[in-house]
């Protein structure tokens, strides 16, 4: 969502004197935060999308938010170790449907088992468990 900054008199920049008008201490202020809605860049122009990274003593999660992408339209690929979540998400604009592309990779831990990485999406998000393998996974031993 992009904000859209409307062109309005700030009365409040010019304060009444008795010297007649100077200039308010908040009129810079509200131009630095108009500034920033205006020039901030916003998830869909650089086509990434928020992730968070998890891992406990068996597996590693990957949690990706996709609001408005259909399941069908997303993909998960484990290659090298990197996994890459691509996703596809369709908006009407105007006359013609709008295709946007988000996409993000992330180094995953040789110590993944690859033919058992699992992905659900519900709600718009994505959870990816990644299991560790026999090895990998921290192992109690008793002392005698």
């Amino acid at each position: 969502m992009r904000f859209i900054q409307y062109a309005y008199p700030n009365y409040r920049a010019l304060a009444s004197a008795p010297a007649g008008f100077v200039r308010s201490a908040y009129s810079g202020l509200e131009d630095e935060i108009n500034r920033l809605f205006v020039t901030a860049p916003s998830a869909t122009e650089n086509g990434r999308f928020p992730i968070a990274l998890r891992e406990d003593a068996a597996n590693a999660y990957v949690r990706a938010e996709l609001p408005g992408v259909r399941r069908e339209d997303i993909n998960v690929e484990l290659a090298d170790g990197s996994l890459t979540i691509t996703a596809a998400r369709k908006q009407p604009a105007g006359e013609g449907e709008e295709t946007l592309t988000l996409s993000r990779a992330v180094a995953v831990p040789e110590t993944v088992q690859a033919d058992k990485v699992a992905a659900a999406y519900e709600n718009g998000v994505l959870t990816i468990t990644l299991p560790k393998a026999e090895a990998a996974k921290p192992r109690k031993i008793t002392v005698s």
